[in-house]
C-alpha cells in the first residue's frame, strides 16, 4: 500500500486541474482562494487510501475525494462567516477578503459542484455514494448548530457534547472513508466496520484537539494555547469539571467562564488547575483513549491483511499520538 502521503500528493494535483476561476469571477475566486489555502487534505486522502485498499485504483474515488473537500471547505466558509473569525489558516477568511454575500453565494456553489463530481459514477454506486454524502451533510449542520445552541445553554451535558463532535466533525471523516470503500464494492460489513473506525477515530481526534488547547505545547500544536478557555467554550474538560468538581471548584469555574478579562493568563491558568484537580484532565485523557481503542476494534476486524491495515493503523497512531 502507498502511504496517506501519496495520495494527498495525488489529490492536490487533481484538484488544481479541477477547480479553477472563470466568470462571474466574484463566484469562483473565493472557492479558488480558499482551496488554495491548503490544509491537510486529510478526508480526500483517505477516500483515496480506501478505494485503494478494498483494491481498486485509487483514480476511481478522484470524483469522490473533490465532493468530500468541496463540502468540507463549502462548511468552513458557513462556519467562519457564523463564528465571526477574521482568519482562517493565517489567511484572511472569505467573508473577509470579499464580504459576507459573497462568501454564502460562493459557499453554496461549492456544495452543488461537490454533488456533480458524483454525477459519473454508475447507477448503484452513485446512489449509495449520494445517500451517504447527503445524510453526512445533514449530520453536519445539525453537529453546528448543537454547537451554536450550547453558547446558550447552562445545561450541556457530556453525552451532547460527545454526539456534537461526533456530527460536526466525526461523520465526514468517516463518510469520507466509506465512500472510498463504495467506490470499490466492498462489502456492506467492511463498509459498516470502516465507516465506524474512522468515526470514533474523529471523535477521539476532536476530543485530543480539545485536551491540547488547554494543555499542549504551543510550539508543536500550532494553534494559541487557552484558546477555549478565552472564549468561554463548553468543551469536554470544561463540562466534565462541572460533573466532578467540589462545590467550590465549581463556584470558581462557573464565575470564570462567565468573564473575559482583557488580559486572561490569569484566568487560563486557574481553569487548567480546576481541570486538573476535578479530575477532568484525567478523565479527558481516559476517553481519548477509549474511542481510540474503539476505532482499532473496527479495523481489526476488517478481513484485510494485516500488512494492508498497517497504514491505517499508523495514521490513527500519528493522528491521536500528537505532543501533549
Amino acid at each position: 500500500m502507498q502511504t496517506i502521503e501519496y495520495y494527498t500528493q495525488e489529490f492536490n494535483s487533481y484538484l488544481d486541474k479541477n477547480v479553477q476561476s472563470k466568470p462571474p469571477h466574484h463566484l469562483y475566486d473565493p472557492m479558488v482562494y480558499i482551496l488554495g489555502l491548503g490544509g491537510k487534505r486529510l478526508r480526500p486522502s483517505l477516500t483515496l487510501f480506501s478505494a485503494a485498499l478494498f483494491g481498486k485504483d485509487y483514480r476511481h474515488a478522484l470524483n469522490a475525494a473533490m465532493a468530500v473537500e468541496l463540502f468540507h471547505n463549502f462548511s468552513l466558509i458557513h462556519d467562519d462567516i457564523m463564528d465571526g473569525a477574521p482568519l482562517r489558516r493565517g489567511k484572511e477568511t472569505v467573508h473577509h477578503k470579499w464580504d459576507v454575500n459573497t462568501g454564502i453565494l460562493s459557499g453554496d456553489a461549492m456544495l452543488i459542484i461537490a454533488y456533480r463530481f458524483l454525477e459519473d459514477y454508475p447507477g448503484n454506486t452513485f446512489k449509495e455514494l449520494v445517500q451517504l454524502f447527503t445524510e453526512t451533510a445533514l449530520k453536519v449542520c445539525e453537529g453546528q448548530q448543537l454547537d451554536m445552541d450550547f453558547e446558550t445553554r447552562e445545561d450541556v451535558t457530556v453525552p451532547e457534547y460527545l454526539k456534537m463532535i461526533e456530527y460536526k466533525t466525526a461523520v465526514l471523516i468517516a463518510a469520507a472513508m466509506t465512500m472510498g470503500a463504495i467506490v470499490a464494492e466492498a462489502s456492506s460489513r467492511e463498509k459498516d466496520l470502516l465507516y465506524n473506525f474512522g468515526k470514533y477515530l474523529g471523535i477521539a481526534f476532536q476530543l485530543q484537539d480539545d485536551y491540547l488547547d488547554a494543555f499542549g505545547n504551543p510550539e508543536s500544536f500550532g494553534k494559541q494555547i487557552g484558546g477555549d478557555i478565552i472564549e468561554n467554550k463548553k468543551t469536554f474538560l470544561f463540562l466534565k469539571s462541572r460533573e466532578l468538581a467540589n462545590a467550590q471548584e465549581l463556584k470558581e469555574l462557573d464565575h470564570l467562564y462567565s468573564i473575559r478579562p482583557t488580559d486572561p493568563t490569569a484566568k487560563i491558568k486557574i481553569v487548567k488547575q480546576l481541570f486538573e484537580s476535578s479530575g477532568a484532565a484525567e478523565n479527558s485523557r481516559l476517553e481519548i483513549e477509549k474511542h481510540t481503542d474503539k476505532a482499532f476494534d473496527h479495523l481489526d476486524q476488517i478481513a484485510l491483511k494485516p500488512s494492508q491495515k498497517l497504514v491505517l493503523r499508523t495514521f490513527g497512531e500519528k493522528l491521536i499520538g500528537r505532543q501533549v
